[in-house]
C-alpha cells in the first residue's frame, strides 16, 4: 500500500482544518498512488470483497452502481478508515460543539465501531462506486443511522481526461434562509476529498449557525469513473 502514517503525518492538517472549517471540504493530493487507484478499482467485477450491490436508477438515485465492502475490509481500506479517523476527530468534536450538538467522538475508529454496534448500525459503509458514459449521482447525504460521525473521505481513483471525461464531483450548501450554493472540486487521480455529511457550523454576526451540506457527481460524457467512499460510521 503507498499510503502509511506517515504520509498523512507530514500533511498540514492546521490547513486542512482551515479550509474545512471555511468550505466545508478540503483536499488531500496524491494521497494514493495509481497503482494503488487500478489495484483498487479492478476489484469491482469481483463478488467475494462486498456485501451488497446498488444500482442507482432503481432507487432514483442517479445512474450508475456501487457496492458496499464488507467485513474484513481490504487492508488498504481498513489502513485508511483506521489511519484518517483520529486525525478527523478533534475537528469533528469542535464543530459538534459550536452547533450545540452532543460531542464526545472517541480518539480511536475501534471505539466508534463500538459505539454503532452499541446503536445497531452493524454493517460496514465503506463502497465502491462505478459509473459509465451519461451516468451520474444525485444530491445525496451518507447518513445510514443515528449515529452519524460528521466527515467523510471520497478518493478518485480514476484519472479525468484518460479514463472519463466529465463527472465533477459536485458539493451543494444550504445555508439558512438563502438559495444553495454549489461547489466543483478538481480532482485527480489517487486525490482523498474531504467533506462534511451532513451539517456543518459556519461563523455569523450572531454566532455559529448550521449549513446542510449535499455531494453528487454531475454527468459522465465517457469513459469510466471509479470512486472509493470511506465512512467512519456503520449502518443500520
Amino acid at each position: 500500500m503507498s499510503m502509511s502514517p506517515s504520509r498523512l503525518d507530514a500533511l498540514d492538517w492546521a490547513s486542512l482544518e482551515q479550509q474545512l472549517d471555511e468550505r466545508g471540504h478540503a483536499i488531500i493530493r496524491a494521497l494514493l498512488s495509481p497503482q494503488t487507484c487500478e489495484r483498487l478499482s479492478a476489484l469491482y467485477p469481483q463478488t467475494e470483497p462486498f456485501r451488497s450491490q446498488v444500482v442507482m436508477a432503481r432507487h432514483g438515485f442517479g445512474r450508475g452502481e456501487y457496492k458496499y465492502f464488507r467485513y474484513p475490509l481490504p487492508t488498504t481500506i481498513e489502513r485508511l478508515r483506521n489511519a484518517l479517523y483520529p486525525r478527523l476527530v478533534p475537528l469533528a468534536n469542535r464543530w459538534y460543539e459550536r452547533m450545540s450538538l452532543p460531542a464526545g467522538f472517541p480518539a480511536t475508529h475501534a471505539e466508534l465501531l463500538q459505539r454503532c454496534r452499541d446503536a445497531g448500525q452493524l454493517r460496514p459503509t465503506p463502497l465502491l462506486l462505478q459509473y459509465g458514459p451519461q451516468d451520474y449521482n444525485c444530491l445525496h447525504q451518507d447518513l445510514y443511522g443515528e449515529l452519524v460521525f460528521p466527515l467523510q473521505v471520497a478518493i478518485l481513483l480514476s484519472a479525468p481526461g484518460r479514463d472519463f471525461t466529465g463527472g465533477e464531483f459536485v458539493l451543494t450548501e444550504q445555508r439558512p434562509r438563502m438559495q444553495s450554493r454549489p461547489h466543483v472540486v478538481d480532482l485527480q487521480q489517487g486525490d482523498a476529498l474531504i467533506f462534511a455529511v451532513n451539517q456543518r457550523p459556519v461563523r455569523g454576526t450572531r454566532g455559529d449557525y448550521r449549513v446542510t451540506m449535499r455531494h453528487g457527481v454531475s454527468r459522465l460524457h465517457s469513459g469510466n469513473r471509479h470512486t472509493l467512499g470511506i465512512i467512519f460510521h456503520d449502518a443500520t
